[in-house]
């Protein structure tokens, strides 16, 4: 019979000046408040100058977080800052010498692939009795439960009970699953997810190989329904860039890194130590990957792949992006509550990285609708006040970024999409720009949400994925 464990407190979220569990502080309401009316004063009185000055601080912000990413993106494909184990290193680690190792696997509303997902970690090449795999099942989630306890599991599994309240969240769910777990290396793994079946002993190697100093192992994620439609082909593409190319590149930066939702590895006494994830973050990855930086411990990238099912919906994909974007403006808005210790922590090199790409993620797609419309209503019709709202030292300025900005964007776009190895991404790479479109939209989206409802977590929806194509 399969433990089934009802945590009632973990004690496990972080301290509440990191924690996502208020939007603004009150020094931040009053600040942006300030600021607020500052500008609408300004507007008022010296409305053109304001309007150039807003623009400007737009182009040159856009530029710096411009640049930030396209320098990750060229010292990882100069020198990949990447962590390889082999097979047959992986294999050769004695049994005696293995650690025990816990897989979090939280699962909501996912009755259907409970049991493929049991198959899968079986599948996993790790010896049985160094493995704690807990499922992470809501209370009011009946379905799943029942599809968990109809599977016969061997001893390795434990399914963990999250209470149900407020706010329902993975990270939530992940806390629970903490408590009691025995590992001396955590994951966790999606519900969906098809890992490397030696992802866990390359971790270990890896982990023995690094400075002690090193917390978690990112792993790299995929998709394995990339042919699916054009969505699928995007997605893919920029899942490789993310995880092959801008976050090893953040690593050669020396810059905090934003973790991925899934196949993270920690050493189980520092993740104890930084208390966890923070439920109330939509992010949690992201926020985890900060505050392990702003204590001194570092990230790297493993060389193994997890797949999972790239949304293939645009509503759904909607929904988890503006999900993921908001989290980003959460990240940004706990950890900026202090800047000054933010910066002595992180150092002038980490504090600047930190501000380019947590707050430059969001704030790319969230400025390119504002630059194409005004570039759109000047081309149709040659409104005088956007001549006059673009002085030549700016109009050259945002040219440039517009221009230069692009055809380096592409460019990163089809170097991923030759190096995740498949020539219908290289074609969905060249009509990348709907993409884009499509990320200004979520973006939009999370900006409501994030004041409407900051730590609402938007299920995705999984099993759309039809037979691969590609």
């Amino acid at each position: 019979m399969t433990p089934t464990l009802t945590t009632a407190n973990v004690g496990l979220e972080p301290w509440a000046d990191e924690s996502a569990s208020r939007t603004l502080t009150r020094p931040q309401q009053v600040a942006g408040l300030g600021v607020a009316a500052a500008m609408l004063v300004s507007l008022l009185v010296w409305p053109l100058a304001t309007g150039i000055l807003l623009i400007a601080a737009a182009t040159l912000a856009y530029l710096l977080a411009l640049i930030y990413r396209l320098m990750s993106f060229w010292l990882a494909i100069r020198r990949p800052e990447l962590i390889h184990v082999t097979d047959e290193e992986a294999r050769a680690v004695p049994v005696r010498r293995l650690p025990v190792y816990t897989v979090l696997v939280p699962a909501y509303r996912e009755p259907s692939v409970i049991a493929q997902l049991i198959d899968r970690l079986r599948a996993m090449e790790y010896p049985r009795s160094r493995l704690d795999i807990r499922l992470l099942l809501e209370e009011d989630d009946e379905e799943t439960i029942a599809a968990a306890r109809a599977v016969q599991m061997g001893p390795e599994f434990t399914v963990v009970i999250v209470p149900h309240g407020i706010p329902k969240t993975k990270p939530k769910a992940c806390n629970y699953g903490l408590v009691g777990a025995r590992g001396e290396i955590v994951t966790v793994y999606d519900a969906e997810d098809r890992p490397d079946p030696l992802q866990l002993r390359r971790a270990v190697v890896a982990f023995e190989r690094a400075d002690p100093s090193v917390a978690c192992l990112q792993a790299k994620l995929s998709y394995y329904n990339a042919g699916q439609n054009m969505l699928t082909r995007w997605f893919t593409i920029e899942y490789g860039m993310w995880f092959s190319s801008l976050l090893p590149g953040l690593v050669s930066q020396r810059g905090p890194l934003p973790l991925g939702g899934t196949s993270n590895h920690f050493r189980a006494d520092i993740l104890r130590q930084v208390r966890g994830w923070d439920p109330y973050n939509v992010t949690e990855d992201a926020d985890l990957g900060i505050r392990l930086a702003r204590r001194g411990f570092q990230t790297r990238v493993l060389d193994s792949t997890t797949l999972e099912e790239a949304n293939s919906d645009v509503i759904n994909w909607i929904k988890q992006r503006s999900r993921w974007y908001k989290g980003y403006m959460q990240t940004w808005l706990v950890h900026a509550r202090h800047p000054r210790t933010l910066r002595r922590e992180l150092g002038w090199r980490g504090f600047l990285g930190f501000n380019l790409f947590i707050a430059g993620t969001p704030l790319l797609a969230l400025v390119n609708p504002l630059f194409w419309a005004m570039t759109a209503l000047w081309f149709l019709v040659h409104p005088p006040v956007v001549l006059q709202l673009f002085p030549a030292w700016l109009y050259y300025l945002g040219l440039f970024v517009m221009i230069v900005g692009n055809m380096s964007l592409f460019y990163s776009w089809l170097v991923s999409a030759r190096l995740v190895g498949c020539r219908d991404l290289v074609v969905a790479s060249l009509l990348v720009p709907i993409y884009w479109a499509l990320m200004s939209l979520a973006v939009t989206k999370a900006v409501v949400q994030l004041v409407s409802a900051p730590s609402f977590w938007e299920k995705t929806v999984h099993g759309l994925d039809k037979p691969e194509t590609v």
